[in-house]
C-alpha cells in the first residue's frame, strides 16, 4: 500500500472516530439543556458549600460551563430569582414563606436536608440545653451561663438578619416562632461570619448549619451543644427526634432550559449524591420524616 494512500486512510478514520467522540459529548446534555455557557445562583449560605463544590464538579465535565456560585442569604436569593437577576435562587426556606415574592411563578427544586446546630465559644462550660432554655437565651430571659449550669460569663447572642433562611428556620423550629432578641445580638449575615464571631468572642452562642461542621477543622474553635440531649447528626434528624432542619431548595422562575436545566439534572444525580454526605448534607431520599 502507498505512503500517501496509508495516510489518507488514517485520515479518515481519525475524522470518525473524532466525531463519534463529538457525538457522545453532545448526548450528554439533557434534552432541553445545554453544556456551555454562564448561569449564577445565588443566596443560602447554608447551601453555598454543596453548590460551590457541585459546580466545580460540573466545569471539569464540561468545560465549556460556568456556575457562578454567591451567598447573600435566602431572601437575597429569592428575591433576585423572582426579579429575573439571577438563574437560581437558594433558599432554606419555600418560596411562598418570603414575603413580597410571587412563589407561584417560581419552580422548586429541592436537593438536599441540612440540619442546624447551637453552638457556643469554647469557653462555655456547658454541652446541653433545654428548648425552653434555648428560647430563653434567644428571647433574652437568660442573660449569664450560670444560669444553665455553666459558670459566671455573660451571654452574647450572635444572630443573622432578618432575611436569612437560617434565621427563618432556627426561629421556627428552635424557637417556637418567639421573637429574638433585639439591639444586644450580634447580627452577621452569613454562616461563615457566624462561625468566626463565635469562634471571637467570650461567652457567644449561636447556630450553624452542619455544612460548616463536616470535618476537624470545620468543629475547631466551637462547642456543639445538644438539645434535649440529643445531639445534631444524621442519624437524629433523619429519624425526626432533632427538629432544627430543612430542606434546601434551588428555585427557578419558570421550569428550567438550557445550562440551568444541565446543572439542575447534575445536581439531583449520583455524581453529587457522594459530595452531598460528604460536605455534611442528607440526601433527600434519607429522609423518614417529612414537612
Amino acid at each position: 500500500m502507498k505512503r500517501s494512500t496509508r495516510l489518507l486512510m488514517f485520515f479518515l478514520i481519525s475524522t470518525m472516530i473524532s466525531g463519534f467522540f463529538i457525538g457522545c459529548a453532545k448526548e450528554e446534555a439533557p434534552q432541553g439543556g445545554a453544556t456551555s455557557g454562564t448561569i449564577t445562583a445565588a443566596g443560602s449560605t447554608a447551601l453555598q458549600p454543596l453548590v460551590e463544590q457541585a459546580a466545580a464538579e460540573f466545569k471539569k465535565k464540561y468545560p465549556d460551563a460556568t456556575v457562578n456560585v454567591q451567598g447573600g442569604g435566602s431572601g437575597t436569593g429569592l428575591t433576585q430569582v423572582a426579579q429575573g437577576a439571577v438563574e437560581i435562587g437558594n433558599s432554606d426556606i419555600y418560596a411562598n414563606e418570603k414575603s413580597g415574592i410571587d412563589a407561584a411563578a417560581l419552580v422548586d427544586h429541592k436537593v438536599a436536608v441540612v440540619g442546624f446546630a447551637v453552638v457556643t465559644n469554647p469557653n462555655v462550660k456547658v454541652d446541653n440545653l433545654t428548648k425552653d432554655q434555648l428560647i430563653k437565651i434567644f428571647t433574652g430571659q437568660i442573660t449569664n451561663w450560670k444560669e444553665v449550669g455553666g459558670q459566671d460569663l455573660a451571654i452574647q447572642v450572635i444572630n443573622r438578619p432578618k432575611s436569612s433562611g437560617t434565621r427563618a428556620t432556627f426561629k421556627k423550629y428552635a424557637l417556637d416562632n418567639k421573637e429574638e432578641i433585639e439591639g444586644k445580638a450580634l447580627t452577621q449575615d452569613s454562616n461563615g461570619a457566624v462561625k468566626q464571631a463565635i469562634q471571637q468572642t467570650e461567652g457567644a452562642v449561636g447556630y450553624l448549619a452542619l455544612s460548616y461542621l463536616s470535618t476537624e477543622e470545620g468543629r475547631k474553635g466551637l462547642n456543639i451543644l445538644k438539645l434535649d440531649g440529643v445531639e445534631a447528626n444524621k442519624e437524629n434528624i433523619t429519624s425526626g427526634k432533632y427538629p432544627i432542619w430543612s430542606y434546601e431548595h434551588m428555585y427557578t422562575k419558570g421550569e428550567p432550559s438550557g445550562l440551568t436545566k444541565t446543572f439542575l439534572d447534575f445536581m439531583a444525580s449520583d455524581e453529587v449524591k457522594p459530595i452531598i454526605e460528604k460536605l455534611g448534607y442528607i440526601p433527600t431520599t434519607d429522609m423518614k420524616v417529612s414537612r
